[in-house]
Order: structure tokens, then C-alpha cells, then sequence
């Protein structure tokens, strides 16, 4: 399973993360499939971009986000995005049938 996670970055008492797609068995700061955006959360207000499109992709093909990532894409809009498409999707199927 590939989940949307932080990894780590950064020194002692600086950290930033970037946001990426994993297998789901490898530790926090191990190897990733993809970078799709990164976060800085010392900053106030905190800093953060993200990949749409990526994140949509990673989304689409069953990545599963953590709970962290989860509220980022949301403050982000790429949870809407991706429930507006289901919903899109979903209604041109019905309409097929």
C-alpha cells in the first residue's frame, strides 16, 4: 500500500518536511517513490506547497494520506478537487446507465 506522508528534513530544532508518496512499510526518513510538496511548520503563519496534479494521481490510483497530509491537502484545496471529480465522475456513470 502507498501512503502520502511527511518526511523529515532539515537540522536539529529546524525541521521542514516534504511531503511524499511511500510504501507504507518503510520507516519515516527511508526510501520514497515521489516528492509531490514540502512543509515548513516554523514559520506563523506555517509555509507549505503542494504538487496538485501529483496528488490527485497518488489519490486516484488508492495512496492513502496520513492524517497530517489529510488537513494540509485540505487547507490546500486538493481534497475538494478530488471530491468534486468523484462526484463528476460518479454522476456521468449513472447518467450512462
Amino acid at each position: 500500500m502507498v501512503k502520502l506522508r511527511l518526511r523529515r528534513m532539515g537540522s536539529i530544532n529546524q525541521p521542514s518536511y516534504r511531503i511524499v508518496a511511500v510504501d507504507a512499510r518503510v520507516k519515516r526518513d527511508g526510501r520514497y517513490i515521489e516528492s509531490i510538496g514540502h512543509y515548513d511548520p516554523k514559520p506563523n503563519p506555517s509555509k507549505f506547497e503542494v504538487d496538485t496534479e501529483r496528488a490527485l494521481y497518488w489519490l486516484g490510483v488508492g495512496a492513502q494520506p496520513t492524517d497530517t497530509v489529510r488537513s494540509l491537502f485540505r487547507k490546500a484545496g486538493v481534497l475538494q478537487i478530488w471530491h468534486e471529480r468523484k462526484l463528476k465522475n460518479n454522476q456521468t456513470e449513472v447518467e450512462a446507465q
